[in-house]
Parts: structure tokens; sequence; C-alpha cells
């Protein structure tokens, strides 16, 4: 009899799980997804050095064990942070989230025409923040104008799944995780410790304040060899930062018990790991650092997941990995190989830019007439142009033939150096061509439509030369609409994934496409991706889930 018993409760066990397939996060399959991303990480690095990945579990994972996409791009023309984040997120881009830049200008309530980061909220206060701190300003996900695959984890299990955002900058653990989570946590810079917002919470759970009140801040400095300084431009830019950031989530994961939720729902966490990004804007991508620090991260990376299968189980996950970005060569390193890279400041054609303004225009007590070149855009003081008398469309058509001027005269061969390519615009677009739609029918000026957002104001997009940037003369940025910013890798580990390597052309707004696909949840409010079903297992009519029937077995009380 109690054979019988046990087997119409395995047989009952397999019938319930008849239809679930290879995801249904309403039953917990799978049990946690995890979405990595590695700032400043363009789509070669991976397969360039690969051969110095000896981990089981690092990024073999997903180079062996998962499905590899080798043509992941972005769609869209303002490859920076906030906006990248943002993207792989909702699974839009800035013409649907409306996250153009870091930060932009806003006018306050008092009419004062202030700068603003793209999470920073002034409702709520910092967290968790060191004594002294000046600037309490909270953060929210606030100015994102679009759900995330997280808030759609969160709606669909009616508040049941547990969705968190972990880096050490702020926009890129709130604006890839989303309005409805549980928490974000980012650092202090100088310190190193771990905050949050009265968005989430008062005070900073237990967990992280034995965090930051351990040994982790201290062995990071040691193994970077930063004894002192600022924690996030110094030790942020070493291995030992990697480590210091996945500690922190696997902390997190294991104490709010993340892939064991007790509703039997599917959880969630997004990662970004900054470290990539502020050792390539100091020595750019082909720096013997930056491959030191992508190799030194293969055993880190291992170390995380392997702790993962030890309490979740990797059967019990899905991970997709990626980019916010790519990055530019630098110009010391296209020097070495003979290409024409130029790293130039901004302040070369802004401020004759400005002279001929005011020229044409005196100035009526209002400020500048150029705000800001903040890659790609060119933002413009709209208040003083009215002062002036003029419109939108006068001031950025005025400003667009005089930019077109000066670059005009770094292309005469007496003004030239003669050893360097003159710094070339490409295109240049103005914010009403972009909001009304007044472009040509091509495939760059797609990318430019997908990177509006009213939040830029008054103002210009600008594309340059092929590795031509506005920087600070070391290092290298990332920001336009070519190839090497747009590329970045997609890898995907779980078992829906069929393992292999991939060649079709993708974006990472495929991410919240997919995982939602999987997971039978309602896609993010303007996601325009696709289900990458090239790289999914097929789900025959009647499939099942593989059940052990020891497990299935009757527990004594």
């Amino acid at each position: 009899m109690k054979r019988l018993d046990h087997l119409f409760l395995a047989l009952a066990l397999l019938a319930s799980c008849t239809s679930r397939a290879f995801g249904d996060a309403y039953d917990a399959q799978p049990k946690l997804v995890i979405i990595l991303v590695f700032d400043q990480f363009r789509g070669d690095y991976l397969d360039r050095y690969r051969a110095e990945f000896k981990e089981k579990n690092g990024w073999n994972l997903f180079l062996k064990q998962g499905a590899h996409f080798t043509d992941c791009y972005y769609d869209y023309a303002n490859l920076v942070t906030a906006a990248g984040h943002a993207t792989i997120g909702t699974g839009a881009y800035t013409d649907a989230h409306q996250i153009p830049l870091n930060e932009w200008y806003e006018r306050s309530s008092d009419g004062t025409l202030r700068q603003v980061s793209s999470v920073a909220d002034d409702r709520y206060k910092l967290v968790g923040a060191p004594s002294g701190t000046k600037d309490l300003t909270g953060a929210s996900a606030h100015r994102e104008m679009a759900t995330t695959l997280g808030d759609e984890l969160v709606l669909a299990t009616q508040g049941r799944s547990r969705v968190y955002g972990v880096s050490m900058k702020d926009r890129a653990a709130i604006l890839t995780s989303g309005h409805a989570t549980n928490g974000a946590f980012w650092v202090d810079h100088e310190t190193g410790q771990w905050v949050t917002s009265t968005y989430w919470m008062k005070d900073l759970p237990q967990w992280a304040k034995d965090f930051n009140s351990g040994n982790h801040t201290a062995e990071a400095r040691a193994k970077s060899h930063v004894p002192q300084g600022n924690f996030y431009e110094m030790v942020g830019r070493t291995s030992a930062s990697v480590q210091y950031q996945l500690d922190f989530a696997q902390a997190l994961i294991d104490a709010e018990k993340l892939g064991r939720n007790p509703a039997g729902v599917t959880d969630m966490i997004t990662i970004s790991i900054s470290s990539t990004d502020i050792n390539g804007h100091a020595f750019g991508p082909d720096d013997p650092s930056q491959e030191a620090l992508i190799v030194q991260s293969d055993a880190l990376i291992d170390a995380f997941f392997t702790h993962l299968d030890q309490t979740i189980g990797l059967k019990n996950i899905l991970v997709a990995v990626t980019g916010d970005h790519g990055v530019a060569t630098s110009q010391k390193a296209g020097d070495a190989d003979r290409m024409p890279v130029l790293d130039f400041p901004a302040e070369s054609f802004t401020k004759p830019l400005e002279t001929m303004l005011e020229e044409k225009y005196p100035l009526k007590d209002k400020g500048a007439y150029i705000l800001q070149m903040d890659n790609p855009y060119l933002l413009l003081n709209q208040e003083a142009f009215e002062a002036v008398g003029l419109s939108e469309g006068t001031a950025e058509d005025t400003t667009v033939t005089m930019l077109k001027q000066v670059f005009a005269k770094f292309s005469d061969p007496q003004k030239a150096e003669s050893h360097r390519e003159p710094p070339v615009l490409t295109h240049v677009y103005t914010s009403k061509q972009m909001r009304e739609g007044l472009l040509p029918d091509t495939q760059y000026s797609r990318l430019i439509a997908h990177s509006y957002s009213p939040n830029v104001g008054w103002a210009l997009h600008i594309n340059f030369g092929p590795y031509q940037f506005p920087w600070k003369g070391s290092g290298t940025t990332h920001f336009s609409a070519n190839s090497y910013d747009r590329h970045v890798p997609l890898e995907f580990f779980g078992k829906p994934f069929l393992p292999g390597t991939y060649h079709t052309l993708v974006a990472p707004v495929d991410i919240a496409a997919t995982f939602a696909s999987l997971l039978r949840i309602n896609r993010p409010s303007a996601a325009v991706g696709r289900p990458l079903t090239e790289a999914l297992r097929a789900e025959e009519p009647g499939s099942t889930w593989v059940i052990d029937l020891e497990e299935a077995k009757p527990r004594k009380p």
C-alpha cells in the first residue's frame, strides 16, 4: 500500500506539472532570475580573452554551458550608463523610457535651472550614508517612464516576488531593477559604504549594516593596494571591487532568501558591476589592466555562481549577462596601431560657438547660450534664446549652422595638425527634428529617433567621425552611434536555453522580452525586443518537469 501511495503521489505531481515546461513565475520556475551587467563591457571582450578563462562557472558558464550571442548591438545612439541600464530593464529605448543621459538640466520650483541626476528624487533621503554627508538627496526610478521586467514580475505575482538591484552606481542599481522593487543598493563614493533611499526603507536591513561594519571595505582596499582615498575611483577600477559587489549581492540573496520564496514564486536580482567602466575610462579597452580585470573576474564569477549552485541550484536559476554600452579605442592605443583616433576637448568647439552666438545675439542676462556638451548632446539654454526672441526651431537651426562653420575651420589645411585627422561632424540633428520625426529614412535616423527624450530640452544630437570623441585627454569614453559603442555581449544560462554560439543580430532589449515570455508574465510596458526563440528548447505539448521520486515520497510528520 505504501508503494501505491508513493506512486499515486508521484503521478499527481507529474500531472500538476504538465503545462509548466521551462518557465512559470507563478510556480517558482525558475526560483531566481539574475540580470548581470558589466558596465562598459564591449561585445568582443569575451571572445578576445576566452582562452584565458579557466573556471567552469565563471565566464564559461555562458560561453560553454549557455547561449552566447556574438552580435548584440543597441539600436539607439546615446550610449551612456543611465540610458543603457534603463534600456536593459525596460526592454525599450530612450524614446520610451525617457532616460537620455546620466544627468540633465531641470528648472526647480523657484525657477532656478539646476543639473539633476537621472535618479535623484528630492522627496526622499539617503539611508545609511556616512556621517558628515552633505547631500542627502534620495533616489528612485520616478523619471523612468516605462516599467521594467522586475516591475512586471512583482505585478504578475501580486507583490509576492522579491526584486532587488545592486551596483556601485545608483543609476545602475535603480533603473535596471525598477519601481516596484524591494530595494536598490549602491555605494557612497568616498567610503564604499552601501546605501539606499527612503523610497524603499527607513533603515538599512541588519545584514547590510553587518556588511558595512565588517571587514569587506578594508579587505577590498588591501587587495587593491589603496589604503586611503576615494573608494569608488581607486578601488573601483580593480578586481577587488568586483568581488566587493558580488559579495554584497551574495549577502543580499542569502539574507533575503531570494530563490527560496515562501510564496512559491520567482524572485529576481539585477547586479551591475561598475569596475570595468571605471578602469576603462581611465585606461581604455586595449590596456593590459582592462584585460587583467576581465580575466580576474572569471574566478570571482565562478565563486558567486558556485555558491548559488550550492544554495539554490543552478538548475533553478535563469541568468542573462550583458553590458550597458561598449567603448571607443583610446587615442594612445590608436596611435600605436596607426589608427586615426582623436580625443579632443569639447571646449575646442563650444567656446567659438558660444562666441559666434553672442556676437549675433547679445546676451540678455539669462546666462550663456550653451549649457554643456554632455555627449552626445549639446545642451542649449532655452531661457537665454527666448530672451532674445528666438523660437526653438530658429535657435537650434542657427546653432547647427554655426557649429558646422566651426568644424569647417578644423579642416583648414593651414590650421590642422599635420599628423592628426581633424575632428569631423558626421551627423547633427536638433531636438525639434527628433521630436517631430523630421528625420530622413535611414538606419542612422532610426538610431537617433530611439535616442530622443524631452528631458534634453533644446539641444543638438551630435555624432563625430569614427573613434573621435570629446574627452579629457587620456583614457576614453562612449556615447556615439558608432558600432563599437553599441556592441555588447549577450549571454544566457538556464534550463530553457540551448547551449551554443549564435550569430543572429540581437539587442539587449531582447532580455526583457525573452524572460517575460519564459516567465509567462506581461513584458514591460514599452518593450520592443523579441523572445530569442532560436536559443530556446522546443516545448512539446504535454511536456513535463522531471520529478525526483525520492523527493516525492511523503515526509514523516
